[in-house]
């Protein structure tokens, strides 16, 4: 069985939520301290969301200079699949795993909301069970999502393909280019602000035509990262 481990740090609150998405996913999840310089072999990480340090100086700032990074960076460089989900899109692209950044949303007011997102890459550890152009929807909280980078960036990210997810319907943060998530250049370390951990189990998940609460689209996030593991 896959191993995924989860870092926590000091405020991460989303930890357990990212836990139970792998054991429903088939994997075994395996909690990881901020703290330590030890990834106990795992297959694949994730960096939960959160508020760590309290969103002191820039969100995931302090986070992305935790002993245990050191680790993630050697690993994600190596090829280990990395999710960053919310504050852990943050962390990645303060530890410069990921280009670009994240400042307060462009309303200057904490949003939560069920998400549209446009899947925009299939070709990464974390979406290769999603379609192109497939439409989920994911829940999305946070007061500091704004995604934005240099011309240059953008302009690299949209030609090389490295835009994951864009939001639809609405852009509820002012990202440039309605930017959701995004990946590296080889594809193994994926950041996005919406949380596919609440978004995984009938009961819990957002609305569908179907029936109140019953959105599992984050499900295939962590069934993804499996799948390229199997592969190789």
């Amino acid at each position: 069985m896959a191993r995924i481990g989860v870092i926590t740090f000091p405020g991460s609150l989303d930890e357990r939520d990212a836990q139970r998405a792998i054991r429903l996913a088939g994997a075994e999840p395996v909690a990881l301290w901020h703290g330590d310089h030890d990834l106990q072999g795992v297959d694949a990480l994730v960096l939960p969301g959160g508020f760590s340090y309290g969103d002191y100086l820039r969100c995931g700032a302090i986070s992305a200079l935790s002993p245990i990074m050191t680790e993630v960076v050697t690993a994600a460089n190596a090829g280990l699949p990395v999710l960053g989900i919310c504050n852990g899109f943050q962390m990645l692209v303060e530890a410069h795993l990921l280009p670009g950044g994240l400042i307060r949303n462009d309303h200057g007011m904490f949003i939560r909301r069920d998400q549209a997102l446009t899947v925009e890459n299939t070709d990464t550890a974390w979406t290769n069970e999603f379609a192109q152009g497939d439409e989920i929807v994911i829940p999305l909280k946070n007061g500091e999502g704004g995604y934005i980078a240099d011309a240059a960036t953008l302009e690299r990210l949209e030609g090389e393909g490295r835009v994951v997810f864009r939001y639809k319907g609405v852009n509820p943060n002012g990202s440039a280019n309605d930017i959701a998530g995004v990946t590296n250049e080889r594809g193994n370390v994926v950041g996005l602000m919406p949380h596919p951990e609440h978004a995984v189990e009938p009961g819990f998940g957002p609305n569908t035509r179907e029936r109140m609460r019953s959105g599992v689209d984050g499900l295939r996030f962590f069934t993804s990262a499996l799948q390229a593991l199997q592969a190789v």
